[in-house]
This record gives C-alpha cells, structure tokens and sequence, in this order.
C-alpha cells in the first residue's frame, strides 16, 4: 500500500483550511461535518486542507510539520481525502492515491446503491448487545466465529438486509453455537489474487490462521485478515488450532 487508511477524530480539533471558492467550499463542509475547528494558516494545527494547491502555501505549512492535502495536487499531498459512504457509525472510505477523483466516486455511488439505509442501526444495536454477546460466547475465538456466522450472506443479521438491526435479539436467542474448529484445504488457480474463487476469498476473509506452501505469493496472503497469522509449511499441519484454519497449495 502506498499509504494507510486512517479515521481521524477531529471534533473539536484544529483543523487548517485555506483557499476559496467551491474546492474550499466543499473541503469546509466536510470539515463541519466531522466537527472540525477550522482555523486560518497561522494557527497552531497538526493538518492542514490547502483547497487552492498553492504551492507557496504547502511548503511554509510542511516547514512548521503539519500534514497537508493540497487539492488536485497529490505529488503534494501527506494525505488525501477519499470518497465517503456515510452510515454513521458505520464510514466507508473509497481512495486511489488522488490518481482519479472520478473513479472514487464512481466506486462510492456503486457500492452506495448496495448498502441500507439501516446499515448504522446494526453497527449501534450490536454495540449495546456486547455484554449479551459476551455473555452468551465467553471465548473470544468462539464469539468472532458465532458473529461471522451471524454476519454472513443470508444470515440473521446479514448486514445487506435491510432489517438486520431489528434481527440482533432474535439472533441471540435463536443462534446456536459457533462453528466448531475446522482445517479447509485450497488449491490455488494461480497466484494471481484476481483469480481468487468466491469461496476462497470469503474464506481468505475470515480465517484465523493461514498455513500455506512457501510458494504462495504475498499478494495472495495480503487478501487475509490482517491478523490472520501466516504460517510457512510443507504439508497441512495434523492439530491446525481452534478457529478455521486454511491450507494454501500452489497448483502443481
């Protein structure tokens, strides 16, 4: 990754804009809704919105170590600004390294068109359910199994139904338990990630270890959870762990 997606909470922090007309416009609006102080060039920041690529204006804000995004101008930019899906609690943010503000957008509003409206309720009702939740899967390992399950394409609380929020007490009455600790073999197509079946990629997502060929490439492994442990071996392993655990083979 050329840079890491980060949320920042800026309520009522410092946050430097400068320039005018619709691009500082925008960029103020923003800032508004995220309940951002806004504040001219010389004030005291740790980032700063240069709307206008002033260049002048980018360096004498770097020279102080304030992170800038200077708009239109990614060469210059520390940070960029993505697209946003806004299901509060719930944000989805949709960046290209500033190389197309167009395709962000055409990816938000695709991707928009697929999320409910509702999708913030669920993030809220699992939140009050915590102590329920862990109450019911007092193991951590059988909690986040039992939450996948809940969570997956048909399931209770299926985030793409638009009624899941509603479906939480429901799914801690009805839902059995967790999926017992399994070891899944997978033969690769090919080390290209685009040729990734369905089912590997699901399974890919929600693995808690990975053993895997050393000739598995890392643009494959980099489709895991990013704290999926990654384990090099030669065979899949006799005792694999609690979890689902995957087996990665390159085709021979």
């Amino acid at each position: 990754m050329q840079s890491l997606p980060v949320f920042l909470v800026l309520k009522g922090r410092a946050v430097i804009l400068t320039g005018k007309g619709e691009a500082a416009d925008a960029k103020r609006r923003l800032l508004e809704r995220a309940g951002a102080h806004i504040v001219g060039e010389d004030a005291d920041a740790g980032i700063a919105i240069v709307a206008d690529g002033d260049e002048a204006t980018v360096a004498r804000l770097k020279a102080r170590g304030v992170l800038v995004n200077a708009t239109d101008r990614p060469e210059l930019c520390d940070f960029t600004l993505p697209a946003i899906i806004d299901r509060e609690p719930v944000l989805i943010a949709i960046g290209t390294g500033g190389a197309s503000a167009g395709l962000a957008k055409a990816l938000r509003q695709r991707i928009e068109a697929l999320l409910p409206q509702r999708l913030g309720a669920l993030a809220a009702a699992l939140y009050d359910a915590r102590a329920a939740i862990r109450a019911r899967w007092p193991d951590a390992s059988a909690r986040r199994r039992a939450i996948d399950a809940g969570l997956s394409a048909g399931g209770l609380i299926d985030p793409l139904r638009e009624d899941a929020a509603d479906a939480v007490p429901r799914w801690l009455a009805e839902q059995g338990e967790a999926e017992p600790s399994r070891l899944v073999a997978l033969r690769l197509l090919s080390g290209d990630p685009d040729e990734l079946t369905l089912r590997a990629a699901r399974l890919l997502g929600e693995a808690d270890r990975i053993y895997h060929e050393s000739r598995v490439p890392p643009a494959i492994l980099d489709r895991a959870r990013a704290d999926a442990v990654r384990i090099p071996a030669d065979a899949p392993p006799e005792a694999p762990g609690e979890g689902l655990s995957l087996w990665l083979e390159m085709p021979r």
